[in-house]
């Protein structure tokens, strides 16, 4: 199975990362086509044994976060595992890490080691708070990034409630992006110039990069503010609505888009309402406004509305869920559900590329790799010989999957 043709297609890429910050990085990178090895420790990546759920015994969220990679198994805590390593690192373009900090360098494997052999290597780090400051030392997991940025005092139904997290795991996803924008910026670069350079980011400062609304009203006033459930902080109505058979989201923020609303709903009489002449008066009056809505709103179904509110011109859509979303057709039209077919769980499905590029479209190609399935292909492109590669698999320094 090809790489995918994508933007980055000559784009060498070793991933030394597990479980999700800095796999995101490595996956986009790969769907858009960098040639990306995952190295794994022996016992494999940590989402190997997040199960269930399975397909056929394999992990589905190791296989959601792998796909487009192939995958080596090195044994970095010996000797000919390190070299194995180094001689990959001496040609890679990128290479993502992801562990504690300082651990590389204990390996001989830092930045300012590998940079004398490559002086080109972009190397991307990505850790819970950053590689420097007073926390550069913590561990860092979603959800204390999600606390500490202030992603969780914005998050929630509302004051006096208990703090919420994002479903998703925000941080860490947008970390992986952050530092996939970072690779490919700096690639830029050093094809202009030869030279690399360290990037460094963080799951404290992707969650910081959610709060722009909240810290811009920070900013300006000297009070942050607090969750708002569906609400915006900043424009009224663009919220949830409780209809007869469930829920809609309404952005009917915008005074035309507001108006427009008013008609279809057959609330005129709003117009000319002090209350909610503007939108500052709508945000002050929001509590008063959302319970109004809310019995227009729950006198007729989902579909109803958003077929009325759609003819209007007004922004809406409906509250999915995760399985809804995957079967509705804008999803299916955009690519954003694929298939490939893994060697031991059979067709599987993911996450496409969410960046549509007209010339080189990029895309899911290959399955997750199996645990050490491409090790003995990767050595033989480094120049490993077929003895060489046998010794190395006896000494327990590489490992490979019985199916290749």
């Amino acid at each position: 199975m090809a790489a995918a043709k994508g933007p980055l297609e000559g784009m060498k890429v070793v991933e030394l990362a597990h479980i999700m910050a800095g796999p995101v990085c490595g996956m986009m990178l790969a769907d858009m086509g960098a040639d990306v090895v995952k190295v794994e420790k022996p016992e494999g990546d940590d989402t190997r044994r997040f199960l269930p759920p399975d397909i056929n015994g394999e992990s589905a969220a190791y296989m959601m976060m792998n796909r487009n990679k192939r995958g080596i198994v090195l044994d970095l805590k010996s000797d000919d595992g390190k070299a194995v390593l180094r001689r990959m690192l001496e040609t890679a373009d990128v290479v993502i890490e992801n562990y504690r900090m300082g651990t590389m360098e204990k390996l001989g494997l830092g930045y300012e080691t590998l940079r004398e052999a490559n002086a080109g290597l972009i190397y991307c780090e990505i850790s819970g708070f950053g590689r420097t400051g007073p926390y550069a030392g913590r561990g860092g997991f979603d959800l204390i990034a999600q606390g500490m940025s202030g992603l969780m005092s914005i998050t929630g139904e509302g004051a006096g409630r208990p703090p919420v997290k994002s479903g998703a795991p925000v941080t860490d996803i947008t970390a992986g992006i952050l530092g996939a924008l970072g690779c490919a910026a700096a690639y830029a670069r050093k094809l202009q110039t030869g030279e690399g350079q360290k990037i460094d980011t963080s799951l404290f400062e992707a969650g910081i990069t959610h709060t722009y609304w909240q810290s811009a009203i920070a900013f300006a006033t000297g009070v942050a503010p607090g969750p708002l459930g569906s609400a915006h902080p900043l424009n009224a109505p663009y919220q949830a609505f409780r209809t007869e058979d469930g829920w809609i989201n309404l952005g009917a923020a915008n005074q035309k888009n507001w108006e427009r609303m008013l008609a279809v709903i057959g609330a005129g009489e709003l117009a000319s309402d002090p209350r909610f002449a503007d939108n500052h008066g709508r945000m002050q009056n929001l509590a008063a406004l959302a319970e109004i809505l809310d019995g227009h709103f729950s006198t007729r179904t989902s579909a109803e509305w958003l077929e009325r509110l759609e003819a209007a011109g007004v922004p809406a859509g409906p509250v999915l869920d995760v399985g809804e979303m995957h079967r509705d057709p804008q999803t299916l039209y955009r690519e954003m559900v694929v298939e490939t077919t893994h060697p031991t769980a059979g067709p599987v499905k993911a996450i496409g590329l969410p960046i549509k590029f007209s010339e080189t479209p990029g895309g899911v190609t290959r399955p997750a790799p199996l645990l050490g399935q491409h090790s003995r292909e990767v050595l033989a492109e480094y120049g490993w010989d077929d003895a060489s590669v046998d010794a190395l698999l006896a000494s327990g320094a590489v490992r490979e999957s019985a199916a290749r």
